[in-house]
């Protein structure tokens, strides 16, 4: 196989690119540190913040430090003596950050000589990447931060290899939709404070404005700003009903009907929501019996109908 010269000689590199490349499922790995750090730092039950932009500059620091903290478990790195993990006998140095320009990372005077494990996202597009470099002189631009600290320029950006040079971040259910989805949502409960029934009141509206998709837990917690959110979930059920909404969970027989419908199914402590047409006799569209009643997912035209109490 042929390898760059500079690449060549860094055995270093080649070490810790090789421990990373042997782990089992390390895109999904990364992906899942990244979307844990994200949401335990925005803290969305207690906050209702699901936008990086809403952090304050300390916490955007700090999501750095908990990027470092959760990769370091998750993929059960030693500290290293001078740097942040020892991998395969080398000093690595966590770097990470967020946005659509996913390039700049700040790197100290500290890690000069050292490889750098740089992590980016971009929570928007749902996309991230991680990448190793060793930090060199002329692999930095000249001009320095406040801190002392310096980007990596030209050179530097085209001698990172890439664990992942496009991975799919667990998506924001929240940021991704349309601005009037979430303004529904979130002004269903307008007239009460934090959770109670403004928590259910806004869980019932994430189901009527979010279907056929999934709905995961972090979401419910957000919305509702409570740590029953899950409950809240269940109890949107009685509410919807009359609406001709099923809620569907990972028991009984949710599996069976999402899969009929053609839906994603859920795991645990996930939820996906369908609005139920009567099937007409002709039907190609997916169709499911419940209750020796067939069921289609409501569409434009279609007859309204209050949904089966029991499923």
């Amino acid at each position: 196989m042929h390898l760059e010269p500079d690449l060549a000689e860094d055995e270093g590199l080649l070490d810790v690119l090789g421990w990373f490349r042997r782990q089992a499922h390390t895109e999904q790995r990364f992906g899942a540190v990244l979307r844990q750090s994200i949401d335990e730092v925005l803290d969305g039950q207690r906050t209702g913040r699901f936008d990086l932009d809403l952090l304050e500059s300390t916490e955007k620091t700090y999501l750095g430090t908990k990027v470092e903290i959760v990769a370091r478990s998750a993929f059960q790195l030693d500290r290293g003596d001078d740097m942040d993990y020892s991998i395969a006998g080398h000093e690595v140095d966590a770097k990470f950050t967020s946005g659509t320009k996913s390039v700049n990372w700040t790197i100290p005077i500290e890690a000069m000589g050292h490889l750098c494990l740089l992590m980016a996202v971009d929570d928007r597009r749902s996309k991230f990447r991680v990448g190793l470099v060793r930090i060199t002189d002329d692999a930095l631009n000249a001009g320095r931060n406040r801190d002392g600290k310096r980007s990596l320029n030209i050179t530097g950006r085209a001698r990172i290899r890439w664990l992942v040079a496009e991975g799919d971040l667990p998506r924001n259910l929240l940021l991704g939709l349309p601005q009037e989805k979430r303004e529904a949502i979130f002004r269903a409960s307008d007239g009460y404070r934090g959770g109670g029934n403004g928590g259910q009141l806004r869980t019932n509206e994430l189901f009527r404005q979010v279907q056929e998709q999934i709905v995961d837990r972090n979401t419910l917690v957000t919305v509702a700003s409570q740590e029953d959110g899950l409950k809240r979930a269940r109890d949107a059920r009685k509410v919807l009903r009359e609406e001709g909404i099923l809620i569907l969970g990972h028991q009984n027989d949710h599996p069976r009907i999402a899969r009929a419908l053609d839906l994603p199914v859920p795991a645990k402590g996930t939820f996906v929501a369908v609005r139920l047409a009567p099937a007409p006799t002709d039907t190609h569209r997916p169709c499911v019996e419940i209750g020796r009643t067939r069921y289609v997912a409501w569409r434009e035209g279609d007859d309204r109908v209050v949904a089966p109490s029991l499923y």
